[in-house]
């Protein structure tokens, strides 16, 4: 025969602090929500575009039907050594991209100093220089991007001595400011502050030990 049982439920404030840390481990252990990384990746395309470079996209199905382009833009992490992030696309001189970045990104540093270098390079190149980068390898980091640097000169001249390895190392270094952000978004979302937030926001109740009730 059916038996109705009371028990009491606590909003996450009512919690004692014990409580509150297994609540918080509760929710945690749910992972951030999909597609988390999308905010990085829209700041990470418009950055790109400012730099000149245009990310290669690849299509990705669509649940309805039909596909969409993705750009091609990934990053495992971030508990192994290897994690990273990496991107395939076509760079090429950007004009005042040294001016762009700064208004867009007044206060980073590590983005001035990557345009810097690629605009310092162009110059010495007559703004020739290209490249294309490809992703090579299973895992995902700077260094399974490839680099392949080319000039269009009108009388065949080759790139300076010192092109190819200028602009592969300020590609990779763009590669590592972008693995940087995306970490710093996942610590975020699963701070405690964020953590107790959306548990809150969801009103989720639990019993007086912290176990999730309902």
């Amino acid at each position: 025969m059916p038996e109705v049982i009371c028990t009491t439920v606590y909003q996450f404030p009512e919690l004692s602090d014990v409580a509150k840390e297994k609540a918080r481990s509760w929710y945690r252990e749910l992972g951030p929500h999909d597609d988390w990384w999308d905010a990085v990746y829209e700041d990470f395309e418009r950055i790109c575009e400012i730099l000149g470079i245009r990310l290669k996209t690849t299509p990705v199905r669509l649940m309805g039907g039909g596909t969409r382009a993705k750009p091609c833009i990934w990053f495992s992490g971030f508990w192994n050594q290897g994690d990273g992030a990496c991107f395939e696309g076509y760079w090429s001189h950007a004009k005042g991209a040294a001016a762009c970045i700064r208004d867009y990104a007044p206060t980073d540093a590590t983005l001035h100093g990557i345009v810097d270098r690629l605009q310092a390079i162009q110059r010495r190149n007559f703004y020739q220089l290209a490249a294309e980068v490809s992703h090579r390898g299973r895992y995902y980091h700077e260094y399974t991007m490839s680099v392949d640097v080319t000039r269009d000169s009108p009388t065949w001249q080759p790139p300076t001595d010192d092109a190819e390895e200028i602009v592969t190392e300020a590609l990779r270094d763009l590669a590592r400011w972008l693995y940087r952000q995306l970490q710093a978004e996942y610590d975020h979302l699963t701070s405690d502050e964020a953590i107790e937030e959306g548990i809150i926001v969801n009103e989720y109740t639990f019993t007086e030990g912290g176990r999730r009730f309902g």
